[in-house]
């Protein structure tokens, strides 16, 4: 996983933007593999690891309505985790992880329903909590496997975003003054 914690982070330095990590069933795993990379600091902001779902609300400005009416392991609470989460670390983009390692169902929903969310500068024109895009994820496995495989869905989504953002050319250029990655 370390390759897409490393292409992200290469990304956003050569753009001169931040990152900010929001994470619920991951735990940190997320920002384990962001900070593994050397020279992260140049990109990464920081984290928030909102287990409790009461902390959504209270760190992360996930509204309470939406937490005490469908739960915690929802597409909207997923996007605005990332949204409230780039807001308070001040980051460019912000990503979130929530959903249900096991080994139990959580808010009514079955083990391995996962939802990723990316926000970034693109929507920064609306500032409603809840913009960006949340992909939702049907994993199979064990806990960690769940985990694991939740951390790089989001950091492969945010790469998307990332290398969708730029056009042929600025990678082109991107290649040419950083030797070649």
């Amino acid at each position: 996983m370390n390759s897409l914690a490393t292409e992200v982070l290469r990304l956003l330095t050569v753009r001169g933007e931040t990152l900010a990590v929001a994470e619920s069933l991951t735990g940190g795993l997320v920002a384990t593999e962001i900070t593994a990379v050397p020279g992260a600091s140049k990109a990464f902001r920081g984290s928030v690891t909102a287990y409790a779902t009461e902390l959504k609300h209270e760190l992360l400005g996930v509204d309470a309505t939406l937490l005490a009416e469908r739960g915690a392991v929802d597409p909207q609470v997923a996007a605005q985790m990332a949204a409230g989460v780039r807001k308070a670390l001040g980051a460019d983009w912000g990503i979130a992880t929530t959903g249900v390692a096991g080994p139990d169902p959580q808010d009514g929903q079955p083990v391995g329903t996962v939802f990723v969310a990316v926000e970034g500068p693109s929507d920064a024109s609306s500032d409603a909590a809840g913009g960006g895009k949340v992909v939702p994820l049907r994993l199979n496995g064990g806990r960690a496997d769940i985990r694991m495989e939740s951390a790089q869905s989001v950091l492969a989504l945010l790469l998307k975003e990332l290398a969708g953002e730029q056009t042929g050319n600025e990678r082109t250029q991107d290649t040419e003054q950083n030797g070649g990655f």
